[in-house]
């Protein structure tokens, strides 16, 4: 439940922010088309010196609308959705992670004071996948240390499929983003083909125009692309380091379980 809130919730600002850019793209879409069309030679003398500078939104509108909203719509969304999708496992690796050198001092503490169910105690009141380990462990203490050992293996792997939820859908909105930008240039230009068809000579400016406006589709898909490999590759890191501090914590833990069952023997 904690991860579906979460999840919402970075679905929620992310639909904010796509519904605010998409009702000032639809405000100005109508004037930016007009300003494309009709006052080419202003745009023109901006660029060449005038010392003014198009605003970066402005920009990205524009060419918003010159790739097509159609296929640029997929993209957008490709990156809307992957946005959120990794914000959910960033919040939720953030949530997971725990003092380890404190959980221990806390378990082997507790150990001495009440035994086994005052550590399980510790563990039930600690978020995060190492106490989940330690506590799966310790309900199965009575059953020797082997089986503490195992059962730690066992559902540590559990734990490590929970934190690589979600991964696949974002590594497919990566392979998406550019794939469909690839789909918009092709069909680009096959609409640029027919222009020089129709007009029955291959001039360069129906060549050129066709050409700019069917590539920035593929400009596009590689930007969400990079966007989300980036995420990607943080989470990756994250659970690595979860990872590395479940090995080591599940080390201590039977070291500490095999000195108290020696002193209690």
């Amino acid at each position: 439940m904690k991860k579906f809130f979460m999840f919402l919730a970075a679905v929620a600002v992310l639909a904010i922010s796509a519904s605010v850019t998409s009702a000032q793209a639809q405000d100005n879409q109508a004037a930016a088309t007009e300003q494309v069309a009709a006052a080419q030679p202003n745009a023109a003398d901006l660029l060449k010196g005038s010392g003014e500078e198009v605003p970066l939104h402005q920009a990205i509108k524009t060419k918003f609308i010159e790739g097509g909203a159609g296929f640029m719509s997929l993209i957008i969304l490709c990156l809307v959705i992957g946005l959120a999708l990794a914000i959910e496992r960033i919040l939720y690796l953030s949530f997971s992670k725990t003092n380890v050198k404190q959980l221990l001092s806390k378990i082997e503490s507790a150990l001495d004071e009440g035994g086994i169910e005052k550590a399980k105690e510790v563990c039930r009141n600690t978020r995060g996948p190492v106490a989940s380990i330690f506590y799966q462990g310790l309900l199965r203490y009575d059953q020797g240390i082997d089986t503490v050992e195992k059962t730690i293996v066992s559902y540590g792997s559990v734990q490590m499929s929970l934190m690589e939820n979600n991964l696949s859908w974002i590594s497919l909105f990566i392979a998406i983003a550019p794939s469909l930008g690839f789909l918009g240039t092709v069909i680009g230009m096959v609409a640029a083909f027919d222009a020089i068809q129709s007009a029955g000579d291959i001039s360069p400016n129906i060549v050129a125009g066709g050409m700019k406006i069917a590539l920035i589709t593929t400009v596009a898909g590689l930007i969400v692309a990079m966007i989300l490999q980036v995420f990607y590759n943080y989470i990756l890191s994250r659970i690595d380091s979860l990872s590395i501090d479940m090995e080591d914590s599940s080390i201590s833990l039977i070291d500490i379980l095999t000195k108290y069952s020696k002193k209690n023997k």
